[in-house]
C-alpha cells in the first residue's frame, strides 16, 4: 500500500477505524458525506450554468437575437473542445454509461480527472445552448468523487459500487428534490441490490443531498407545478394509448440517437465533428428556438398550459392562432429534440439525455391531449397538464427502462400521488412495448452489445465482472505441427506436467490439440518416432475461446455444451493458453463473494 506509506496520518486513521468503527458504521458516515458532496456538485454545476446564461442574456441577445441562437451553441462546443483538448487531456465520456463501464470493467474505480471533467465542461456546453441535460454529468462527477474516496479508504468492490449508487442518488435528489425517486433511480440504473444493508446508505446519501440543495437553493425546484386536475377514470383508455405512443417515441429516440452519434464517430477528426455538429445544432436552434439548452423553461410553460410561450418566437408566429399549427410545432419539438441532442454530443459536447427525455415527453403528452381535445369527440376535455406530466413518465420508462423512477419522480415533483394510477398505466405499457423491441436502455445498449453490462441478474453480473485474463493458464507446452513423435516425447511429454498439448504452426497459429491418452498407445514404439508426425495424431479442440470477442457467459456456455475441462484460448488465431473449468468456477465463487454486500 504505497499510498498509505506516504501518508502516515491516513494510516493512523485507518488503523483507528479498524479498531473502533465497524464497516457498516463507517459506510453510513461515508454515504452521508458522499450525498453532501454530490449535492454540492449539483449546486455548483447548476450555478455555473446559470451564470454563463446570465452573462449571455444581455443587450447582445436583445439586439442580435437570431445570431445568438445560431452562433452561441457552436461557441460553447468549441470552448468545450478546447477545455478537453488542452486542459483535461482525456476523453470525458458520456456520464452514466461511463460510470456503468467503470463498475463493470474497472471494479468501480474511476480516474481522478473524472471528478472535475464534467464539472468544467457540462456547464459550458449547456450554458451556451447545447441541447443536453446536466443530470448525467452531475451523477458522473459525484460517482467519480465517491470512487476515489472509496479508493482512499480501501473499500472493497461491493462497497465502491454501493457508494457510486449513493452518489447517483444524491445527485438526483439534489437536482429534483425528489429523494425517493433518486434512490429508485440508483437502484434501477446501476442495478444495485435492494437490501437493508444497501437501503440505509442510499437513504442517508439522498437525505444529505436534498438538505444541501435546500440550503443553497431554498424551495426553488426545476419543475414548478402542483396538480390542479384530478384523475378521471374515464381517461384510462387515453392513458393506455399514451403509453403506446410513448413506446413509439422511445424507440424513435434510441434509434436516432445511436444512429446519429455513430455517424459522428465515423467522421474521425474531432474538429470536423465539431464543425458539422455545431453547425447542425445552430441551424436547428435558429429555426426552433425551444431546442436551445436543457429546456426546463419550455416544460414549465407547457405544464402551465402556456404553449405559445413554450414555442417562443419562430417563423410561424403569424399562424399560432390555429391550434393545428401549434400541434404540428409541438410534434416538431418531439421529432427534433433528439436530433439536436445527438448533434450536441456527436460534436463533442458534454451532457446527458435525462433533460431531453423530459422535454420530449412533456411536448408529446401536451400534443396528445390537444389533439383529442380539438377533435370534437370528447364530452369532457382531457387534462392537458396531467397528460403533459404522464407523457414525461412514459418516455422515461421507455427510453431509460426505469419505470419506477419515472412514476415516483413525477409523483414527487407534483407533491402528490393523485396521478399514480395513470403514471403506472402509461409507464408500464411504454416500458413493456419498448422492451420487446429494444431490450436495453439508451444508457446500457452500447455496454450490453459488448457484454460489459451489470444487471440485476446476480449470475450475469458475476460473469460480467470476471476477467478472463486472470484465469488463463500458460503452463502448457505447445507442440509444432511439424514435430515427429520422438520430438513430442522429448520436448513435450517428458517436460510437461499436463495431459494436454496445444498444437501450433511456425507463426504460433493454433491448429489443434493432442491428449496424453492419444500418445500412450504409441509412445514406447521407437520405430514410429520418425514416421509419425504431430499432424497425424492431433485432433480438433472441442471448442476454442476467442480472447478478443468471447465474453464470460459465452465461455461458460462453451464449457457446458462440450463438457470439456480445458479449452484453448486464442487471440487473432494465435495460441495464448488454456482455461480450465475448475479454475473458472473457483474465480466465479470468489467474485460472487466480492460483489455481495
Amino acid at each position: 500500500m504505497p499510498g498509505i506509506k506516504r501518508n502516515p496520518l491516513l494510516l493512523r486513521f485507518l488503523v483507528w477505524r479498524t479498531k473502533y468503527v465497524s464497516h457498516q458504521q463507517f459506510l453510513m458516515v461515508l454515504a452521508a458525506i458522499i450525498g453532501f458532496l454530490a449535492g454540492l456538485v449539483a449546486v455548483v454545476i447548476k450555478n455555473i450554468t446559470a451564470f454563463i446564461q446570465m452573462l449571455l442574456e444581455g443587450e447582445l441577445i436583445v439586439n442580435y437575437h437570431d445570431a445568438f441562437y445560431f452562433i452561441f451553441p457552436l461557441m460553447g462546443l468549441a470552448l468545450t473542445f478546447l477545455i478537453i483538448r488542452f486542459g483535461i487531456r482525456n476523453k470525458v465520456g458520456n456520464g452514466i454509461p461511463t460510470t456503468l463501464y467503470a463498475i463493470s470493467q474497472r471494479k468501480g474505480l474511476m480516474q481522478k480527472f473524472q471528478s472535475y471533467a464534467s464539472l468544467l465542461t457540462a456547464p459550458v456546453t449547456v450554458g451556451f445552448g447545447g441541447s443536453v441535460g446536466l443530470e448525467a454529468p452531475t451523477v458522473a462527477t459525484g460517482a467519480a468523487i465517491s470512487s476515489n474516496l472509496s479508493r482512499i479508504f480501501k473499500m472493497n468492490q461491493a462497497t465502491r459500487t454501493l457508494l457510486i449508487g449513493c452518489a447517483a442518488a444524491g445527485a438526483m435528489s439534489s437536482l429534483f428534490k425528489a429523494p425517493i425517486a433518486a434512490i429508485i433511480f440508483a437502484i434501477e440504473i446501476f442495478a444495485l441490490d435492494l437490501t437493508l444493508v444497501s437501503m440505509i446508505p442510499l437513504l442517508l446519501a439522498s437525505v444529505s443531498a436534498i438538505l444541501t440543495s435546500y440550503f443553497f437553493f431554498g424551495n426553488d425546484i426545476i419543475l414548478h407545478y402542483t396538480l390542479t386536475d384530478e384523475f378521471d377514470i374515464t381517461e384510462v383508455p387515453f392513458y393506455i394509448l399514451l403509453g403506446v405512443v410513448a413506446s413509439v417515441c422511445s424507440i424513435y429516440f434510441t434509434k436516432i440517437y445511436f444512429r446519429l452519434t455513430g455517424r459522428f464517430e465515423q467522421l474521425g477528426n474531432p474538429l470536423f465533428r465539431l464543425l458539422v455538429g455545431g453547425a447542425g445544432l445552430g441551424i436547428l436552434v435558429f429555426f426552433i428556438p425551444p431546442l436551445y439548452g436543457e429546456g426546463y423553461d419550455v416544460i414549465n410553460n407547457l405544464l402551465e398550459g402556456n404553449y405559445l410561450e413554450a414555442l417562443g418566437s419562430n417563423l410561424f408566429n403569424a399562424y399560432l392562432d390555429n391550434i393545428w399549427v401549434v400541434v404540428a410545432l409541438l410534434a416538431g419539438l418531439v421529432i427534433f429534440k433528439i436530433i439536436a441532442t445527438a448533434f450536441t454530443i456527436g460534436a463533442g459536447g458534454v451532457g446527458g439525455i435525462f433533460a431531453p427525455v423530459l422535454f420530449m415527453g412533456s411536448a408529446m403528452g401536451h400534443c396528445f391531449a390537444l389533439i383529442f381535445n380539438h377533435l370534437g369527440i370528447l364530452k369532457t376535455p382531457l387534462s392537458v397538464s396531467n397528460f403533459t406530466l404522464v407523457g414525461m413518465a412514459g418516455l422515461m420508462a421507455g427510453i431509460m427502462h426505469a419505470p419506477l423512477t419515472a412514476i415516483f419522480l413525477i409523483a414527487e415533483l407534483t407533491r402528490g400521488y393523485e396521478l399514480f394510477v395513470p403514471l403506472m398505466i402509461t409507464a408500464a405499457i411504454s416500458f413493456a412495448i419498448t422492451n420487446q423491441v429494444q431490450s436495453h436502455s439508451v444508457y446500457t445498449m452500447d455496454l450490453a452489445s459488448r457484454g460489459e453490462l451489470i444487471t440485476h441478474n446476480k449470475d450475469q453480473t458475476v460473469l460480467t465482472l470476471l476477467n478472463i485474463n486472470q484465469v488463463i493458464e500458460k503452463n502448457f507446452i505447445p507442440l509444432n505441427i511439424n514435430m515427429t513423435l520422438g520430438e513430442v516425447i522429448k520436448e513435450g511429454v517428458v517436460k510437461s506436467s499436463r495431459n494436454i498439448f496445444p498444437v501450433v504452426d511456425d507463426e504460433n497459429i493454433f491448429k489443434g490439440i493432442i491428449l496424453l491418452d492419444d500418445l500412450r498407445p504409441i509412445m514406447f514404439q521407437q520405430n514410429l518416432y520418425e514416421e509419425v508426425k504431430v499432424s497425424d495424431i492431433m485432433q480438433a479442440a472441442p471448442e476454442i475461446i476467442h480472447l478478443e470477442r468471447d465474453r464470460m457467459n459465452q465461455i461458460m456456455n462453451k464449457f457446458q455444451q462440450t463438457t470439456a475441462w480445458n479449452l484453448p484460448v486464442v487471440k487473432e488465431d494465435k495460441y495464448i493458453g488454456f482455461v480450465s473449468k475448475s479454475k473458472l468456477l473457483t474465480a466465479y465463487r470468489q467474485k460472487l463473494i466480492d460483489v455481495t454486500v
